[in-house]
């Protein structure tokens, strides 16, 4: 592990960092100077050169890096990449509850919970990290990109692992609610178990012949605007669990980008969100025993927000 970074965060991002290697056995002698090294290093994803010129390396001193200092081996780095621009998601983030431990927030679809892939500015952890002051906010969960409600996380890392553990444990009851089509044939409720595997690659996970290890309660709550709202209870946390439980049943949720079939979608297509919302959460708090219990401020159908962000 690195150790702290002598830079603040940027856009709510930690700094990266590179370390050079102890040693290289089959390079007796190494690069003749740190600027040798970073290019060689960083050249593919970084201006390098640039970097160098506006002091935009530094070591764990702060220090600025020269690129004609000397190598030296086990040496840190750190610098905050370029970021790409990025279309600004629409819709509000609504704080449903904060305290000393934990935000619970209520997100809109189409916007990332975590930094990741072309979704760095535009997701929950970054925004609200600099809209709240708390730079070490972090999510205790998933949540996918296109679903839209309920989103805990802890303000410090310190109490990450007492919730985590609770997830972990299966200590936290969740519920959605998704609008989906009507099949008369089918009697509720229905509970579906299966095995779902995710393969490096693609989009859509995949049932296989291995023992359950996702397992969904499936309600019919009422009739509206000719679909149906369905109430979702996931016992387990696998990924598109509720999505691909749904779409087996022949009832795939409406607007989903992916079941069953996979859909071209434009980055900054934002008009049709998907109908899944994280509506309720109750657990009992790990640190005060306290009973919590949060609903979401969306209802189905979910409709786009783009109009509302113009």
């Amino acid at each position: 592990m690195p150790p702290p970074s002598p830079l603040p965060q940027r856009h709510g991002l930690e700094a990266a960092w590179v370390c050079t290697p102890d040693r290289d056995r089959e390079r007796p002698h190494p690069w003749p100077t740190m600027g040798a090294w970073l290019v060689e290093r960083l050249a593919e994803f970084v201006d390098v050169v640039g970097f160098l010129a506006g002091e935009r390396f530094v070591y764990q001193s702060g220090a600025p890096v020269d690129g004609t200092d000397p190598y030296c081996p086990h040496t840190f780095v750190w610098f905050h990449r370029d970021l790409a621009a990025e279309p600004v998601v629409p819709g509000t983030i609504h704080v449903v509850h904060r305290d000393a431990r934990l935000v619970v927030i209520d997100k809109p679809a189409f916007l990332s919970s975590i930094p990741r892939g072309r979704h760095i500015v535009q997701s929950v952890v970054v925004r609200l990290r600099a809209e709240l002051g708390l730079p070490e906010l972090s999510p205790l969960h998933r949540l996918d990109r296109v679903t839209s409600g309920l989103l805990i996380l802890a303000t410090e890392r310190r109490w990450r692992g007492a919730y985590q553990s609770m997830f972990q444990r299966g200590e936290i009851g969740k519920t959605y609610r998704a609008l989906a089509p009507l099949r008369p044939e089918l009697d509720f409720p229905v509970t579906v178990r299966n095995h779902l595997a995710m393969r490096r690659g693609q989009w859509q996970a995949e049932v296989t012949d291995a023992p359950a290890n996702a397992e969904s309660l499936i309600e019919l709550e009422t009739v509206l605007q000719g679909a149906g709202v369905y109430r979702l209870t996931p016992r387990t946390g696998r990924t598109h669990q509720l999505r691909m439980h749904m779409s087996g049943l022949g009832i795939p949720i409406i607007d989903d980008p992916i079941y069953p079939i996979v859909q071209p979608v434009a980055i900054d297509d934002f008009t049709r969100p998907l109908q899944l919302l994280a509506s309720g959460v109750s657990f009992t708090d790990p640190i005060d025993g306290a009973a919590r219990r949060f609903e979401s401020v969306r209802r189905l159908p979910l409709c786009s927000e783009v109009a509302a962000a113009g």
